[in-house]
């Protein structure tokens, strides 16, 4: 019997904190209209997963970005990308964001995202924020 191939994507992720909120983005693209997610995106080819979270940052949020260190990995099923957390650090920037890619920007309290659970493109903003806050 032969195994099925899968070939998932690898994707980064930028976990801003500032003043005890975080920064979600909400997305335009079809197929999660409305969600939010951390500022977010595909490794290309020829870049590193940390130069990615760094440049989504930039590109989703406005922020110049440092890394501060990998909050951890995420995948629930096979055929799911593999999800990478960052916390950054806001070096400098503002936020803005392009309206051609998403609806909104907007700072959370760790509280207002438990609430959000339907709201959340994934789990993996939720259990990345425990793990920030010191509940996993």
């Amino acid at each position: 019997m032969e195994k099925e191939v899968v070939l998932v994507h690898v994707v980064a992720g930028a976990v801003i904190k500032k003043d005890n909120k975080y920064l979600l983005v909400q997305e335009k693209w079809e197929k999660v209209y409305g969600l939010w997610n951390f500022p977010a995106g595909r490794v290309d080819v020829g870049d590193t997963i940390e130069e990615t979270a760094i440049k989504e940052a930039r590109e989703e949020t406005g922020f110049e970005v440092e890394l501060i260190r990998k909050i951890g990995i995420h995948q629930e099923t096979a055929t799911e990308a593999v999800k990478h957390a960052f916390e950054v650090r806001i070096i400098g920037g503002e936020l803005k964001f392009s309206p051609e890619e998403l609806l909104d920007a907007k700072w959370f309290t760790f509280e207002e995202i438990k609430n959000m659970k339907d709201k959340l493109r994934s789990n993996w903003i939720l259990a990345t924020i425990k793990i920030l806050e010191g509940e996993i």
